[in-house]
């Protein structure tokens, strides 16, 4: 059963980062359906934006004066490896990346990866993998009871209409607590991304949210519409003329 993604976001104050993966079916066609979004508490958190790169976005300084720790918000969450795009929370985007490269998978790069070392949360690191024909894959690194690093590893064929949700935290709390289960299974009902971006953005909660990222790709062409909304400084809309695959 495909849950409402909006209903969720709406019920819950402080998701942490996240992400979407799906397909989306349009007539005569089917897009690969892809989001990310960021959150924050902290003014570290909350003083950045989404920029876009040649593969893909980064994350930058809102006010490079006040950033107090770059280490852990300052990252590409996208980047495209060929007809591939890598999303994720962090900088194992890179080094992702940099085994897809290699000709090494998606799974090798996360398992010489762990949780980020920001105690007392010890806060997942979440990443996708969206492929040419639309299958994705999503992955969990998170802390077990005893510190030790747990590696969770899903792999979905592309259905209609339908994809799935994952994030860093399952709600608001002190310390926070990390997503449990697998991703949750969720309605692509918005037509484009221009839909989808509004909707999520509005379903995310006001005070916590930051940036979003929202892209449809055509699946026959390569041909995307592109959506990133920024709380602070300026949003992006890009549909492109060409294939973003290289």
């Amino acid at each position: 059963m495909n849950q409402n993604l909006f209903e969720l976001l709406r019920a819950n104050p402080y998701p942490g980062r996240g992400i979407v993966l799906g397909m989306k079916s349009l007539p005569g066609a089917s897009a690969a359906v892809m989001a990310y979004w960021i959150m924050g508490r902290s003014a570290n958190s909350r003083n950045r934006i989404f920029s876009l790169t040649d593969d893909g976005i980064r994350t930058e300084a809102y006010d490079p004066s006040k950033v107090e720790d770059p280490s852990l918000i300052i990252y590409h969450p996208v980047r495209m490896v060929g007809s591939r795009t890598i999303v994720t929370n962090g900088d194992q985007t890179d080094t992702i990346r940099d085994y897809l490269l290699e000709g090494k998978t998606f799974a090798d790069a996360l398992r010489t990866r762990e949780f980020e070392p920001d105690e007392p949360n010890f806060t997942p690191r979440i990443s996708g993998l969206v492929e040419r024909d639309g299958r994705y894959a999503l992955s969990i690194l998170k802390a077990s009871p005893n510190r030790c690093p747990m590696r969770q590893f899903f792999e979905y064929v592309a259905e209609g209409d339908a994809g799935h949700f994952i994030s860093t935290y399952q709600g608001d709390g002190n310390p926070l607590p990390s997503f449990a289960g697998e991703p949750i299974r969720v309605a692509i009902d918005a037509p484009d991304a221009d839909t989808f971006a509004k909707e999520l953005w509005d379903a995310l909660n006001e005070e916590n949210r930051i940036s979003l990222f929202v892209r449809y790709t055509d699946l026959r062409n390569g041909f995307a519409q592109t959506r990133i909304i920024n709380k602070f400084g300026e949003s992006f809309s890009v549909d492109t003329k060409e294939p973003i695959w290289k």
